[in-house]
């Protein structure tokens, strides 16, 4: 099962698209937020889940250090409208800790598993061991 992760930046994508990888998921985070294409998403990557993450202009300026605005953020928005419709699964991820992301991201994709039928080649390790 391909997975795609979109949303604004520094919304988490990168960081959850390698902790997802470790745990043998095919997980890849999309630029989609740079596109004007709004469904480079669907055309380039084609998911069978596609997750998106958001977050607030004030986490996004405490995780990154570009300072944009609310009206840069808003654009940002604008171009992932498409993907925020489509998604599968939303997660805000303002008051979230990485470990949190992880688990709620994994319980989703495990419950969508069960649901399709299909099953992962091993079981995802103790999600306490990932850093």
């Amino acid at each position: 099962m391909r997975i795609l992760i979109v949303g604004p930046c520094a919304s988490g994508k990168t960081t959850l698209e390698r902790r997802l990888a470790r745990l043998g998921y095919d997980a890849h985070s999309c630029a989609q937020e740079h596109s004007y294409v709004p469904s480079m998403w669907s055309l380039v990557n084609k998911p069978d889940v596609l997750i998106y993450l958001d977050a607030q202009l004030s986490t996004i300026a405490q995780r990154s250090a570009d300072h944009w605005d609310e009206t840069y953020l808003q654009e940002l928005r604008h171009r992932l409208r498409h993907a925020r419709a489509h998604c599968d699964f939303y997660l805000a991820t303002d008051d979230l800790a990485k470990d949190d992301v992880l688990k709620m991201v994994v319980k989703f994709l495990e419950s969508r598993f069960a649901e399709e039928g299909m099953k992962k080649a091993s079981p995802p390790p103790d999600l306490g061991d990932l850093q």
